[in-house]
């Protein structure tokens, strides 16, 4: 048949999906009484939506999100937890990830500070925002690796690269003065370019007295919270006792 040969250039194009489309038409009656300009429409849709699912589907497998299923949809906004429906429709448009934008979620173990942070990183990749989670502990401690085998410059340069970067447990442990400015190597690569969500237990006022260096504090918050939407949440832990915060 002579649809074989067009089959096997499409592949050789990399057209997989269209040649299944095509394959697909003409089992189909229905679709044979179609007019050209409609079949040909449908392949077209059929290759579109094959890639996009396929970039998508690398995007959320190199963001490495510690809850890669969390969405905005499934983020509870009552019983006064201090998540305001509006504010989650609001970011799950990603505008704030456009406009350079930070957020910054606050509140005790177990509340869902993560599972908020993961849910717009996934929204993001959805929208074709690369997203690289991090807890905090686990970055410092690739930085100082980097500064010992030589990837530091790499290292910093994959997260200066993301559009939205989420820096999950700020807080926990203490920081020495390498680690400190580690950070402001970070937020200072991605200020006023790109967007940053930060998890944290302690509430933002504490931040200044954890990162200890007054003036590297000063310099770190400086480019975290001016320009970020806060989210303070409320409440009992809602993680059953053989989960992980």
């Amino acid at each position: 048949m002579l649809n074989e040969p067009t089959i096997e250039k499409l592949q050789a194009l990399r057209l997989t999906a269209m040649a299944d489309a095509w394959r697909a038409q003409q089992k189909e009656a229905a679709i044979s009484a179609l007019g050209f300009d409609e079949r040909f429409a449908l392949l077209v849709e059929a290759e579109h939506g094959s890639r996009e699912n396929r970039k998508i589907a690398r995007l959320l497998k190199d963001a490495e999100l510690r809850i890669p299923s969390a969405c905005p949809e499934d983020v509870e906004t009552s019983g006064g937890r201090g998540v305001d429906r509006a504010l989650m429709r609001q970011l799950g448009t990603c505008g704030w990830i456009t406009e350079h934008l930070n957020v910054l979620i606050t509140g005790p173990t177990g509340v869902g500070k993560s599972h908020i942070a993961c849910a717009l990183g996934q929204v993001a990749c959805r929208k074709g925002r690369r997203v690289l989670y991090r807890r905090m502990p686990r970055l410092l401690d690739e930085l100082g690796l980097g500064r010992a085998d030589g990837t530091y410059a790499r290292r910093l340069g994959q997260c200066a690269r993301a559009d939205l970067l989420i820096l999950d447990d700020l807080g926990l442990g203490t920081l020495g003065e390498r680690q400190r400015h580690d950070l402001l190597e970070v937020l200072e690569d991605r200020y006023g370019r790109v967007s940053t969500i930060v998890t944290s237990q302690m509430p933002i006022a504490k931040w200044h007295d954890w990162i200890g260096e007054p003036t590297v504090a000063d310099a770190i918050l400086d480019r975290l919270v001016h320009n970020a939407y806060k989210i303070a949440l409320q409440g009992a832990s809602k993680r059953k006792p053989k989960d992980k915060d």
